[in-house]
């Protein structure tokens, strides 16, 4: 079965069920049946794997003892099969015990499910979507590769999916980062906002290649580790992991925000920190008052910049996704991110992204800083990466692609400036002279000099319009000056 097939037997099925409103419901209904599927497939290795492994799921709610479906066997279906989803799975799910020493592979069971739902209200319609998804035999290395593919459709749906857009950073993106930064085997990768996990994925796709003997398999289990506060993209993060067998997924359900900065100790630092945290939304007091006073903003994206310095290793380094509102923004927890950026750590790159890289969710216009905790900045590269060629604007059709960050690639280990006739593309910063811009890093710009080209016919009806619009302000200025000459007579 295709990956397209696959994704529209589902939308069509889901379309005739009165509970499922809209793709953002479709593709967490979908994500959840998704997740059991894949964990039960995780199971049947764990427990070839360990001879004393219990299942932290009671035998009759397995994937396998009421959703699997044999020729010839009985299966669930219709208002038997919502009664068992709604008042038996869920509520099982849900409700699961967790304790202290309990290993992560079980815990996510209990924090996938907490705030997840079922909407569909057909038991028929449901048992034909559990029967597509049951055709994919994740223990067969041709429907894995497949199921892979699929699963990176759900996710760019996702970003045309109302708000739920927020939680999917393109991948070309998350990869280039990754190749910029280079991950080994033995560094640990954090993301403390990581949504469906793109982050973490990519880290993990560049450390596979790493793999050679058994030792480095162990290091790939423990590489990365997440934060995810909402609870629709930490069960597409965890589900992302299980595929990449992540078998611990290292994802806290949970608000990175919430502890106290002064709290974190060597320990709770990272070799590698990737990020896109979430910008143009706000934080309440009691989450601002966990940061020093010059460092409090109402913005959330400046406060998880003022984690991710906190959390930084010594030599370790960092890319974070950002708007340009912290580029030129002149409040004080802004100017004070920057200017601990240049003296405590070394910000040597600032690549300008495209417009409409995150398109359709947002048209802000965004940036990556490069940064490391190696030295003090000397040096601070500002890089204008502009639409490629033959682009207006990226959509879903015609997403961003890595290719399209080969300009940068090429530049990254030849630097130097580059000029389009008067205006900088790229330009090199020194410490004292971002001091004098007073931290104003919106440099590099695009020229916002254009020239409209209009057919012969177009051009002299504007021209008629812009005239006929300047002549009646005329009149309107011509007329009240006459009204006050007569007025003064």
């Amino acid at each position: 079965m295709s990956v397209s097939s696959f994704v529209k037997k589902i939308r069509d099925i889901m379309r005739n069920d009165a509970g499922v409103s809209g793709d953002a419901q479709r593709i967490e209904q979908m994500s959840w049946l998704l997740f059991l599927k894949i964990y039960d497939s995780r199971e049947e290795v764990w427990e070839i794997e360990e001879d004393d492994y219990v299942s932290v799921i009671p035998e009759h709610l397995k994937w396998r003892n009421w959703a699997k479906n044999e020729k010839g066997k009985d299966v669930l279906t219709g208002d038997e099969l919502l009664n068992f989803v709604n008042n038996d799975l869920f509520q099982t799910l849900k409700k699961i015990e967790i304790t202290p020493n309990m290993p992560i592979r079980k815990k996510i069971v209990k924090e996938t499910f907490e705030d997840i739902n079922n909407y569909m209200k057909d038991g028929i319609l449901l048992r034909q979507v559990i029967n597509v998804i049951d055709d994919v035999d994740f223990n067969d290395p041709k429907d894995r590769h497949l199921f892979n593919d699929i699963y990176e459709m759900i996710l760019k749906e996702i970003q045309s999916a109302g708000a739920s857009g927020e939680f999917y950073t393109p991948r070309a993106l998350t990869d280039f980062i990754v190749q910029v930064l280079k991950p080994k085997l033995g560094e640990k990768m954090a993301d403390f906002a990581c949504g469906t996990g793109g982050f973490l994925t990519s880290t993990l796709n560049a450390l596979a290649k790493q793999k050679e003997i058994a030792e480095d398999t162990v290091k790939y289990n423990t590489s990365v580790h997440g934060t995810e506060k909402k609870a629709f993209p930490y069960l597409l993060a965890i589900t992302n992991l299980l595929l990449h067998e992540i078998d611990d997924p290292d994802i806290i359900h949970g608000n990175s925000l919430e502890r106290n900065l002064r709290d974190y100790t060597e320990e709770d630092c990272f070799d590698i920190i990737m990020m896109n945290p979430p910008f143009g939304g706000s934080e309440k007091d009691d989450i601002k008052n966990n940061f020093p006073s010059d460092l409090r903003s109402s913005e959330t994206a400046d406060l998880f910049m003022a984690l991710i310095m906190k959390r930084l290793k010594e030599n370790g380094r960092a890319a974070v996704v950002l708007p340009d509102g912290l580029l030129f923004g002149d409040d004080s927890a802004k100017r004070e991110i920057k200017k601990r950026l240049i003296e405590d750590f070394n910000l040597h790159t600032i690549i300008r992204l495209p417009h409409s890289v995150f398109a359709p969710y947002t048209g802000i216009r965004t940036n990556v800083l490069f940064f490391d905790k190696t030295k003090k900045t000397t040096e601070t590269w500002i890089y204008r990466l502009d639409m490629p060629e033959g682009y207006k604007n990226f959509s879903k059709t015609k997403p961003m692609l890595l290719k399209h960050f080969a300009p940068v690639i090429n530049w990254w280990n030849n630097r130097e400036e580059i000029y389009e006739g008067k205006y900088p593309k790229v330009k090199k910063f020194t410490p004292d002279e971002i001091k004098e811009l007073n931290y104003n890093l919106d440099q590099c710009n695009t020229p916002q000099i254009e020239e409209e080209l209009l057919e012969p016919k177009e051009l002299i009806n504007k021209y008629n319009e812009e005239r006929n619009e300047l002549n009646q302000k005329i009149d309107e200025v011509l007329s009240e000056i006459m009204t006050m000459l007569e007025s003064d007579k």
